[in-house]
């Protein structure tokens, strides 16, 4: 599997990232409820551009084209909230760690408490994180596990911080040696087959495609 894309350096419009959880609810009598959930929880997106000029064009064009089934997946992340909603000042993170070192984002999975809590190191002393931030924990390019952070949290004196996070991470796959990402929390996603919208006429060049994030095994 070829290494993945980066989305296309475009300017966007518009995107919506949400989560997937495969459930079914069945309303029994005397007013009881049963809930199964199965099956792995997963994003989908959709992503859409503003008009665009002929050479972006060929950018978007080029992307749509490589990234699909015969082609690359990508790394898709929420436009909207590409980092810590409380340090979001529109280029990327930096800082100093609280040890000491620059900060850019990237962090320490300390300890997996259970798979919705977790602790992570190697950040600022005081570095916020809120309700709907994303982190990212990576154990390769390929293998990435996005999730949003589900209460307000700070890091100590010491750059140490506990999260409490949804959905639940996968500890059959990832571990203490995956690096949390707070820049751009990403997961790797294909472009839904049939989903592209690129009209080609003067008064409209904009583009669209939703996508669904994949689970690739690397052994």
């Amino acid at each position: 599997m070829p290494d993945p894309m980066e989305l296309p350096a475009v300017l966007w419009a518009a995107c919506q990232f949400d989560p997937v959880d495969p459930s079914d609810v069945s309303m029994m009598e005397r007013r009881r409820s049963e809930i199964m959930s199965s099956m792995t929880p997963y994003w989908r997106a959709s992503f859409k551009t503003v008009p665009l000029e002929e050479v972006e064009y060929g950018r978007f064009d080029a992307f749509v084209m490589e990234s699909g089934p015969r082609g690359s997946p990508f790394i898709g992340y929420d436009l909207s909230r590409p980092r810590p909603i409380a340090h979001d000042e529109g280029k990327p993170l930096s800082g100093t760690k609280a040890g000491g070192g620059a900060f850019d984002g990237r962090a320490v999975l300390d300890t997996i408490t259970d798979s919705r809590n977790v602790v992570v190191s190697g950040l600022p002393a005081g570095f916020k994180l809120s309700a709907g931030d994303y982190v990212e924990f990576r154990m390769t390019l390929l293998t990435r596990s996005l999730h949003r952070i589900t209460a307000d949290a700070t890091a100590n004196s010491s750059g140490v911080v506990s999260l409490r996070i949804m959905f639940g991470l996968d500890t059959q796959n990832f571990n203490t040696a995956a690096v949390v990402d707070f820049e751009k929390p990403a997961t790797v996603m294909m472009i839904d087959p049939g989903s592209v919208q690129a009209p080609k006429s003067w008064g409209d060049r904009s583009g669209s495609f939703s996508a669904t994030e994949v689970f690739i095994y690397e052994p």
